[in-house]
Parts: C-alpha cells; sequence; structure tokens
C-alpha cells in the first residue's frame, strides 16, 4: 500500500512561487514536500508563497520542514511567506509558538505583495 501522498499545486506570479498544499503535513509526507521546497529554492526560486488552506494536520516533522525552508530561503536572499493558516494549522502554529517564526499573510494576493521584488 502506497503512503498518503501530499498534493501540490505550484504557479509563479509577479517572480514569487505560489505553492497550495492539499492534504496532510506530516511524517509520511514532510520528506516529499521538504524535498520540493528545497528544489524551488536551489533553482533560484526563493520567493515561496506557502498556501496552507488546504492542509487538514501539521506534525512536528511538518514545522521542521518549514523551519528548514524558511532559513534556506532566506539563506539564497529569499524569503517564505505563509497563507490560509487556519482552524486545526493556526491552533497548532499557536500552540507551538510558531506564529512568530514566519512571515503570516491573510491571502496568497499580500504574501505575493510583500515578496515581490
Amino acid at each position: 500500500m502506497d503512503a498518503p501522498r501530499m498534493k501540490l499545486v505550484e504557479e509563479t506570479a509577479d517572480n514569487v512561487t505560489v505553492v497550495e498544499a492539499y492534504g496532510r503535513l506530516d511524517s509520511t509526507t514532510a520528506k516529499e514536500f521538504g524535498d520540493r521546497l528545497a528544489a524551488l529554492v536551489e533553482a533560484g526560486r526563493a520567493s515561496i508563497v506557502l498556501d496552507l488552506k488546504n492542509i487538514a494536520y501539521i506534525s512536528s516533522a511538518g514545522f521542521r520542514v518549514l523551519l528548514i525552508a524558511n532559513h534556506s530561503a532566506a539563506a539564497k536572499e529569499g524569503k517564505l511567506a505563509l497563507c490560509g493558516v487556519i482552524g486545526e494549522v493556526k491552533r497548532l502554529f499557536e500552540i507551538g509558538a510558531f506564529m512568530d517564526q514566519f512571515l503570516i499573510c491573510p491571502t496568497q494576493a499580500e504574501g505575493i505583495g510583500k515578496l515581490r521584488r
């Protein structure tokens, strides 16, 4: 039986890569997700808006991937912005004290605006 996969939808707007994630960001999906974000940063697409509105759950493995991606983007003079941090995912961000670790925007458009060069 295959491990559950996370669906990622990517597009580019104003030199900012928007990644919409669907599913769960946990130990079964974090590596694939992190590898994709690392590939984007290494390809010079280090300004990334991650839309998490369709993420049902995020685990410590998911937070680890986000922190690594945030650091990697900054090292390449880019930035990671999160949007769609709502519901249960927002509650987990608050419990883990991650709200101040990331640039969190209410919408994709605001995230793109803050990252646009």
